[in-house]
Order: structure tokens, then C-alpha cells, then sequence
């Protein structure tokens, strides 16, 4: 969600921070502001919209200093206006915070704060915390014992016993800045991530997390506190990521780390492999457009060295969990959100297919609260692009605690999901900055297939010949993948005769399906128009009651030449769409090369070339994430930034 950058450090500060904002842009916002101190002296620059906004009023009011800290912000609690865009100070405009995540108790501790005389401006949420950093800077008894602890989504377990605040102390010494956040950190109760300077404590980044994610950066003689890799990428790659309860100290001189009490703790750091430039446009529109055509090494780069082509065996690394483990599973459980739970759809297929396992598929945010039944013979898979979706932690948490093993399937090295699950299969897709997931998909598919076919190897049922084709069909996929992007102007000219449509519906049978979801999402998200999905066989039952004259039909109709049962579905599909075009619908429909009936039929058909069936999916969606891109383009909507959306949901 919201963005925050912190650095400390040789370079001008400014440059910096903005350069930060900049990257973290794709997260979703709508003000931005910075607080920089140069000589003990604090200044602040805020502005609403566009962080050119915020650049322009730097401009007309310059500012230089030797460190200091960002923030994007996403609007939660008060209106996106400039007083409560962040950084926000406490009574005396000492002490400045930036925030990401919820405070549930911010109004009793307004309250009590209001009481002792501090007064608000804004109303915001993180407002109070500025305040109770002042408030034990001011010297009030920290104590030993915490305080209400936290919950939320994130957080997952609850806090600690409550006890009552602490009281201000007669004669008492000034703490340090740590020291007070340290206290007004265990007053809290939600979820945040934190980034405080303070001119009463100087030449100190003080970051802190409990919930949303926040990265340390390691550089030669500066350091950085994010909320997301790509804003430091460009300064250094080597980096640890916090873990919830730790309060990190970023000095000239290096890092310190200690938990919430004040007990040092010490955090892996790991070298990035991202290039940079993988995070850059690239001569591309946008990033989406990039990341659509990143695809073909995303699968590449997920599937390489992950098995033997001649044996026909796959490897997994990053696993506490064992073979015999993998052997007595007799459920597994795959939990993520939006792309990530439709490639869990289509993972479902591949598993139960080919490992003879059944799989349940949940929305991340439902999970937890159906009391679900897992248990030690359950695995549990986590999908996520980011590794820090809240929905998606809290889930892996509640499998956790019911006993079962959790493997996490993700992109993102070093971050929480991967951190807290006994495996770990990364996907390789490099950094996703469009908040349209796509090479996220086909990555994830990657990485499904790959455990799809592992399971069934170490399982029993899938025999080497077997499992060696399956496996050349996933080397051919990235050249099958660039000959789809490279009809990318016919899917262009396809856009420019629906992007004035209002509804669109999408139909997909089998592991067609989850891709008909995952068009239909593409399609609102990105150019704001209302598009559905169903399973063809469904029509019957509603759908075909939406269906008018022009309404534009996306319908999935390939098959695998070489499974019988494949053809079936496909020649149900053929009914679904002779009854949606005697109703005047507009086919547009996806065929395998050299597929004349269905051509025929469509108002537009999109060839492609043939795979397996478990495949399929891959190159299915290119066409359908670049027309929904090209529709969204001719519509004039914000194609990486869509509104109201955000990359990375961080709170609940």
C-alpha cells in the first residue's frame, strides 16, 4: 500500500528519497511527502496527487539535508489532503513519522494524549504515534512490561497482556530516540510500519516493523529502510528484510537491530540478484506492457536448473519438507489472492491429474476465518507475488497453527511467507512493478507445474517417459510464448473495435477456466470494465441472460491434440459458443493453430500454438492480458496505477 523510504548517508538526501518515492509509485497512493534534517534543522515538503506534485513544490521551495525519510500515502483514515499527507510531527515539530498500516487504538490514544495536553492537526492514524514518541522523549517511565501488544491481519498471533501506559516520571532522563519508539511501539495495537527521525536525537533513521513489510539497505557508508526492494534497488543489493517486532537504528555508522524490548537481534542479509533494469521500463509504454513481454523469461528463468531433461526428474530446493513428508500428504490446501488464487485453480488441476491429491483452492482472505481443516497430513501452498500480502501471512499462520507443513511460491527473496514456511519455491519473474500482475501468473504456473510433476514422480504415479514430456513441453514454452507476443498489433487492432464496450464476459472449461477469471481480471482492473467469468457449462444456469447484441464473449477453446478427453470439453465449448452467437454475442475466441471450425464461427479467432493441456494456460492469457492492456491504453486509464488499487496489500 503506502510507500516509505529512509536513508542516511554520503549522498544528498533529496535525490534520494524522491528516486525512492519514484519506484515505490507502483504500490497505489495519492499525496506524498518528505522530511529532511541538515544541521539539526528540520524540513518538511508535502503535496497531494502525482509525487510530481511534491517535486514541483521542492523546486519552487528548495531543501537539502544529510538524511532523512519518504512516504507515498494511501488514504485511510482523513481525506488525501496535504495536512494529512505524512510525514506528520508531534507537538513541538521535533519528532516526524511516516507510516504504513492501521492503528485500531488511535482514538483512545488521542484521547489520553489530548488529555495531557498534546494537540492534533490532521486525521490521520499516525498523527498519535508522532506524539507518543514525544511523549516518552519527554521522559516518561517506559517500564518493563508491554503494552497492549498488537493484532490484525499480519500480525497473526495476539499481543502480549495488556498493562496500563506508562507515566511520566518526575526528574526523569530525555531517552533516546529509539528507546521511545521502543515504548510507543508496544502502546500499539494494529499494524505499521514505521520510518522516525527526530531533531532531539540526531543522525539516526529509526525503522520499525510489525505487519507491512520494511527492508534494510546495506550500501558503502549509507543505509536505507523501504517498504519494497525496488526503491533501494538501484543503491545496493544487499539487503535483510525485518521481521515483526524489530526496531532497526540506521546510523552513519551502520545497523543496529533489537526487538520491541530492546534485546538485539540479528537478521540474515542477502544479496539481491534482480538486475536494476529489470525494474526500468526498458524503452516500453509501461511497465505492464514490459512485464507482459518479460514473460517468456519468467518461465524460463523459474524453470531453470529445477529438473533433468534426460531422466525426467524434478529438483526442489530451499526444502525442510521431505520426500516421506511429500508421500503422506493426503490433502493439500492452496491459499493466495486475486492472480495468485486463479493460478492456484489451474495448479489444483495440475496436481490432482498428475499426483492423485486432492487440492482445495481458498481466497487468502476467507481463509482463516472458516476455521479450516487442516492438520498435519495437510500441506499448504502459498501463493504470492510479494511475499507480504497480509490475507496470505495470516493464512499461512492458521495452517501453522493447526500443524500443518506450508510452502510458499514466491518472488520475492527473503520475505515473510517464504521466511515462516518450511519450503520455499521461488519463481524467478524478477520485480513486478505494474499492479496488474502478469508475468506473476505465468511464473507461478511455472512453478505449479514443476511440484505438480515432482509430487507425482516421488509419489509413485508418474512414469519417467511420461514426466520427460511433460517436461519438454515446458522448454518449448518460452519460444511458444514469444511467437504469441509477436502478433501483438493484431490484439491491438482487437482493442480498438471493443474499447467502447461496457461488459464483457468470459468462458473457460477445465484448467480454461482460471484463465477465463484471470482474463475477466485483467479486464477490470486495468481498463475499468465490468467483465465476468464463467465456466462455459454454466451459461445455462444465468449467464446466458447477460448476453445482448454486441456483448463482446471472450471464450478459451483449445484442446490437447493428444488427450482424448481434452477433445470433449472442447466440443462442449463449440455448443457454448453457437448459443452465445444466436443470442448476437461477438466471439472473440483463442484456437489452436490450424483450427478452422471454430474460426469460422468467431467474429475474431486468436491461433495458438499447441501444448499440453496442463500447460495451456500459459500462453492462454498473453492475448488476454495485452488485450485488456490495449483497451485500457485507447481508454486513457492509469495502466500501472489503476484506481483504488494497490501492488501489494499489506493491511486487511
Amino acid at each position: 500500500m503506502s510507500g516509505i523510504i529512509g536513508y542516511i548517508g554520503n549522498k544528498r538526501v533529496v535525490p534520494v528519497l524522491l528516486d525512492g518515492l519514484r519506484r515505490l509509485q507502483y504500490r497505489g497512493y495519492d499525496s506524498a511527502g518528505v522530511a529532511v534534517i541538515k544541521d539539526g534543522t528540520l524540513q518538511i515538503r508535502k503535496a497531494v496527487g502525482k509525487l510530481r506534485n511534491l517535486e514541483e513544490v521542492i523546486r519552487l521551495h528548495p531543501m537539502d539535508g544529510t538524511y532523512g525519510i519518504g512516504h507515498t500515502r494511501w488514504a485511510t483514515h482523513g481525506a488525501p489532503t496535504e495536512e494529512n499527507a505524512h510525514p506528520h510531527r508531534d507537538c513541538r515539530g521535533t519528532v516526524v513519522v511516516v507510516h504504513n498500516g492501521i492503528i485500531e487504538n488511535y482514538l483512545d490514544l488521542k484521547r489520553e494524549l489530548e488529555a495531557e495536553g498534546h494537540t492534533f492537526v490532521t486525521e490521520t492514524d499516525t498523527e498519535v504515534i508522532a506524539h507518543l514518541i514525544e511523549k516518552y522523549l519527554n521522559g516518561a517511565r517506559m517500564g518493563s512490561v508491554p503494552g497492549p501488544g498488537t493484532s490484525g491481519p499480519a500480525a497473526g498471533d495476539p499481543g502480549p497482556p495488556s498493562a496500563p501506559p506508562p507515566t511520566l516520571g518526575s526528574g526523569a532522563a530525555e531517552a533516546s530516540l529509539e528507546e521511545a519508539v521502543r515504548a510507543a511501539t508496544r502502546r500499539l495495537v494494529g499494524v505499521f510500519a514505521l520510518a522516525i527521525i527526530s531533531t532531539r536525537d540526531l543522525n539516526k533513521v529509526v525503522a520499525v516493523r510489525q505487519g507491512p513489510p520494511a527492508v534494510i539497505g546495506l550500501g558503502k557508508d549509507e543505509y536505507f529502510a523501504a517498504s519494497d526492494v525496488p526503491a533501494i534497488l538501484y543503491h545496493t543489493r544487499d539487503l535483510f528484510f525485518l521481521a515483526d517486532g524489530d526496531v532497526a537504528v540506521l546510523t552513519p555508522h551502520g545497523v543496529k537491530v533489537t526487538d520491541f524490548d530492546g534485546h538485539p537481534v540479528t537478521r540474515r542479509v542477502q544479496h539481491i540478484t534482480w538486475d536494476p533494469i529489470l525494474a526500468e521500463k526498458g524503452g516500453f509504454k509501461h511497465f505492464t506492457l514490459k512485464e507482459i513481454y518479460e514473460q517468456p523469461r519468467a518461465v524460463r528463468d523459474t524453470a531453470l536448473g529445477r529438473f533433468s531433461a534426460e531422466t525426467g526428474e524434478v529438483f526442489l530446493d530451499e526444502m525442510e519438507i521431505s520426500e516421506d513428508d511429500f508421500r503422506s500428504f493426503r490433502k493439500i490446501q492452496i491459499v493466495g489472492a486475486g492472480t495468485s488464487r486463479h493460478a492456484g485453480l489451474a495448479g489444483k488441476i495440475m496436481i490432482e491429474r498428475l499426483a492423485r491429491v486432492p487440492v482445495e483452492v481458498d481466497y487468502a482472505s476467507e481463509f482463516r476465518y472458516r476455521d479450516p481443516l487442516v492438520d498435519p497430513k495437510t500441506l499448504t501452498i502459498l501463493l504470492t507475488q510479494s511475499g507480504e500480502t497480509a490475507d496470505t501471512i495470516a493464512g499461512q499462520r492458521e495452517a501453522q497453527n493447526k500443524g500443518s507443513k506450508t510452502l510458499a511460491i514466491c518472488n520475492a527473496l527473503g520475505s515473510m511467507v517464504p521466511r515462516e514456511a518450511n519450503g520455499t519455491v521461488y519463481t524467478h519473474a524478477g520485480p513486478e512493478i505494474g499492479v496488474g500482475s502478469t508475468k506473476t501468473f505465468a511464473a507461478q504456473l511455472t512453478a505449479l507445474y514443476l511440484f505438480a510433476v515432482y509430487l507425482g514422480q516421488i509419489r509413485g504415479l508418474l512414469p519417467a517417459a511420461e514426466a520427460r514430456q511433460l517436461l519438454a513441453d515446458l522448454v518449448a514454452m518460452p519460444q511458444q510464448l514469444e511467437r504469441v507476443l509477436e502478433r501483438d498489433e493484431e490484439f491491438e487492432d482487437l482493442a480498438g473495435q471493443f474499447y467502447r464496450s461496457t461488459d464483457f464476459l468470459f468462458l473457460g472449461r477445465g484448467v480454461h477456466f482460471p484463465v477465463a477469471l484471470e482474463g475477466a481480471l485483467k479486464m477490470k482492473k486495468l481498463s475499468y470494465i465490468h467483465a465476468e467469468a464463467y465456466p462455459a457449462g454454466e451459461m445455462k444456469h444465468g449467464p446466458n441472460a447477460l448476453i445482448a447484441d454486441g456483448l463482446p464473449v471472450v471464450v478459451i477453446a483449445t484442446w490437447d491434440t493428444r488427450a482424448p478427453e481434452s477433445h470433449v470439453r472442447y466440443e462442449r465449448t463449440i455448443f457454448n459458443i453457437k448459443e452465445a452467437k444466436a443470442r448476437g454475442a461477438a466471439i472473440v475466441a483463442l484456437v489452436n493453430e490450424g483450427d478452422h471450425e471454430v474460426t469460422e464461427m468467431a467474429d475474431h479467432a486468436v491461433p495458438l500454438p499447441p501444448t499440453n493441456e496442463l500447460l495451456s494456460p500459459i500462453p492462454e492469457v498473453v492475448p488476454l492480458q495485452l488485450l485488456a492492456y490495449h483497451i485500457a491504453v485507447l481508454r486513457g486509464c492509469d495502466v500501472d496505477q489503476p484506481r483504488n488499487l494497490a501492488k501489494s496489500v499489506t493491511v486487511e
